[in-house]
């Protein structure tokens, strides 16, 4: 294992251990939450049903306070002896189903309960005398529906019975109507809910902004992690593309000492057009470099000019014969634009076209003859030109990435295909530039389309 494989392999265990205790530690953090808040929606709970029987016993205070208030105020010992029961008989109040109406008393219950913070409280009531077998003597208007459903759900309807009399001795309070109120309370969740709501809510933001950052941390990560492997990658392809021309320089001119070539005028022109040949394509090498990091987008809008996108495909037809003959493919052309003049720059639009014939000649098949179709047309006030080849086409992984700059896709051997993965790169930023677009539609085994979209002028 060299120095950079074993960095890259401890870096990987690394980021694992980052990733699990990170996820350990928001995992905890959600469940303690979780537990923490279901603990203040249940202390919140019993609040809000202390404050229910506060309000109960409000109400049946004043409900009592208002039949005492009826009792006659005569002193029993200003009555004749033996004559009290009959007197407080004549006089005996009314019932608070005689004395108020439904209205009334619910008036009287939803203030209590707004008094005591539970405003909007929802609550159905009946008034029974005890006497009365036949049925409720006073009732809200949907009490015998929600009477019956509280029978059943007990866990969200709460119905209390509550008997109206005072216990303080008095001889006349024997004389009051015995009376029960039965109230029934349900939806009392709501004034939990609204209570505690914006506890949740704060809880839930401050978890989505936790799982929010681990996330772009992650991301972060995870794109640093491959933009990493992806200059490796261009160094160990840069060193190696630039060696091989080297080498061969070196070779060649070793070859020039020699006494039986300095002789031989053949072979003197044979070395120095290899030379020639190994120095053109370093200097090609290292200005495909110097092109994508010294690009200036600014100078490109500057320096446009009218181009013609089918005289462009005649001078790349020209400069690609050599290439085309040496790997026995085939260009077809169908130009069918009418319109294919464009404003663009006179170099660079020359050379995001040329990526895309280039690309289709080095990710050919080996056992068939490369066969690269150009098409042009009119679109909606644009011109399309699709570049189309049979080559060994594309995963969908790869298309994700194809236009990320340093990204290669590999075919096996990182070096059987030659490049620094900055062309597709370039094309993209030089199609935005001309206010164009770019898209790829390709399979493994079945070759790709690229297909280009740029304003007409």
């Amino acid at each position: 294992m060299n120095g950079s494989t074993y960095f890259c392999f401890r870096m990987k265990r690394i980021f694992t251990l980052i990733t699990i205790l990170i996820s350990i530690s928001l995992i905890g953090i959600i469940v303690i939450q979780y537990s923490w808040l279901k603990n203040v929606v249940e202390i919140r709970k019993e609040q809000v049903r202390f404050k229910v029987q506060e309000v109960e016993y409000e109400v049946v205070e004043n409900l009592v306070d208002e039949k005492m208030r009826l009792l006659p105020a005569i002193p029993q010992d200003a009555l004749p002896k033996g004559a009290t029961k009959e007197l407080l008989k004549m006089l005996e109040p009314q019932t608070l189903a005689e004395r108020f109406t439904a209205e009334e008393i619910q008036k009287t219950i939803g203030n209590s309960f707004e008094v005591n913070g539970l405003k909007g409280a929802k609550f159905q009531f009946a008034v029974i005398s005890n006497s009365n077998n036949s049925g409720f003597d006073l009732e809200s208007p949907e009490f015998r529906k929600y009477f019956e459903i509280g029978n059943v759900d007990t866990a969200n309807y709460a119905i209390h019975s509550w008997p109206l009399v005072n216990l303080t001795g008095d001889e006349a309070v024997s004389l009051v109507p015995d009376e029960t109120l039965i109230l029934i309370t349900y939806g009392m969740q709501d004034f939990v809910l609204q209570s505690v709501g914006w506890v949740i809510l704060v809880a839930l933001l401050f978890t989505l902004i936790i799982i929010t950052a681990f996330y772009l941390t992650v991301r972060t990560i995870l794109t640093q992690k491959k933009l990493s492997e992806m200059k490796t990658d261009f160094i160990n392809n840069m060193t190696h593309e630039l060696r091989t021309p080297l080498a061969t320089i070196a070779i060649a001119v070793d070859t020039l000492k020699n006494e039986k070539i300095i002789g031989n005028r053949e072979q003197l022109l044979s070395i120095g057009e290899i030379i020639k040949v190994e120095n053109a394509r370093m200097n090609t090498q290292v200005e495909q470099i110097l092109q994508a990091a010294q690009l200036d987008i600014n100078q490109v809008l500057k320096d446009k000019e009218t181009l013609h996108v089918h005289e462009v495909l005649g001078k790349l037809g020209d400069k690609f014969a050599l290439q085309v003959a040496e790997k026995n493919a085939q260009i077809s052309y169908a130009l069918l634009a009418e319109d294919d003049g464009v404003m663009g720059h006179p170099v660079h639009f020359v050379n995001m076209i040329s990526n895309l014939f280039d690309n289709a000649l080095k990710y050919s098949k080996e056992e068939v003859d490369p066969l690269i179709k150009v098409s042009t047309q009119n679109e909606k006030g644009k011109i399309v030109l699709t570049v189309e080849d049979n080559g060994i086409g594309m995963s969908k992984e790869t298309i994700e990435r194809i236009f990320d700059k340093f990204f290669r896709a590999h075919t096996g051997n990182v070096h059987n295909v030659k490049g620094f993965g900055l062309g597709l790169n370039y094309t993209r930023k030089m199609v935005e530039a001309h206010d164009g677009s770019i898209s790829v539609e390709s399979e493994p085994g079945k070759g790709s389309r690229f297909t280009i979209r740029i304003p007409l002028h």
